[in-house]
């Protein structure tokens, strides 16, 4: 299905992601840990060809992904959904509109200088939003929603691009602990309900060991560990986050992590 082989970024003389593998034979929920600077966002953003590699490959079913240029890279990033830390919404656009803006790269320059959308997008961006709890937002502004509603919003815009693969790029890092349960859950919901493979950075281990069936833990560009989360040992979080890492930086147990958290009806 995917295959990332030896991808290698490079920024001058610095290196920050060197030599990168990962096999993703089937649909699955990858986390991806590690400290500030491990190489986990530079590793995404080639993937989702924002970034391109200095060396290296990204093959999915047996395409060479890192070849394509124009109206073939933007069919791939349509295919391969991007989710980031701040959102990247339209504060002063309306929710829905926000949404739709999932469909621009298959849509004609015209209809997006007018900002025309089918109805059939229109209908199925509010479903989508009431899928995640939100479609009551739906004629609001962006800006007018919390940091957990924002995130929610830019979960349906990935999925009006009907993906395969959807990359969260630090999806709760701004977020409290309600709120980042909620989106965490949402992402392993649609996981498991559409068959998606979903691939998230993410801050703490506890977080990995809950939502995701394989865990890859990255160190100074390098993927140190790919395994299970029960195999996410102490001694492979101090090969992770070095010998020296504070188990607050690397496992904290937070609100989010405990299996009878209360979940709010809205957030």
């Amino acid at each position: 299905m995917l295959r990332i082989d030896r991808l290698t970024k490079r920024f001058g003389e610095n290196v920050a992601v060197d030599a990168a593998t990962l096999d993703v034979d089937k649909p699955c929920m990858i986390g991806i840990i590690g400290r500030s600077g491990a190489g986990k966002s530079t590793l995404l953003r080639m993937i989702n060809r924002l970034t391109d590699a200095s060396e290296g490959r990204i093959l999915f079913e047996d395409r060479d992904v890192t070849l394509l240029k124009g109206r073939d890279k933007r069919a791939w990033q349509a295919d391969c959904a991007m989710i980031f830390q701040q959102f990247n919404l339209v504060p002063r656009m309306d929710v829905v509109s926000n949404v739709l803006h999932g469909t621009l790269n298959r849509r004609s320059k015209l209809a997006t200088v007018f900002n025309l959308f089918p109805m059939a997008d229109i209908h199925r961006a509010i479903d989508i939003l009431d899928r995640l709890g939100i479609a009551e937002h739906a004629p609001k502004r962006a800006e007018a929603l919390s940091g957990g509603q924002q995130q929610r919003v830019a979960i349906a815009r990935a999925l009006m691009q009907d993906p395969r693969i959807i990359l969260a790029d630090e999806p709760i890092a701004s977020l409290d602990p309600m709120n980042a349960q909620v989106v965490m859950q949402a992402l392993r919901r649609i996981h498991e309900e559409d068959g998606r493979t979903v691939i998230a950075n993410l801050h703490t281990l506890d977080t990995a060991r809950r939502y995701c069936d394989r865990v890859v833990g990255m160190r100074d560009g390098r993927i140190v560990f790919d395994g299970l989360p029960e195999q996410l040992t102490t001694g492979v979080a101090r090969e992770i986050y070095g010998a020296d890492a504070s188990f607050s930086e690397a496992a904290t147990s937070t609100e989010i992590d405990r299996p009878d958290a209360p979940v709010p009806e809205t957030v």
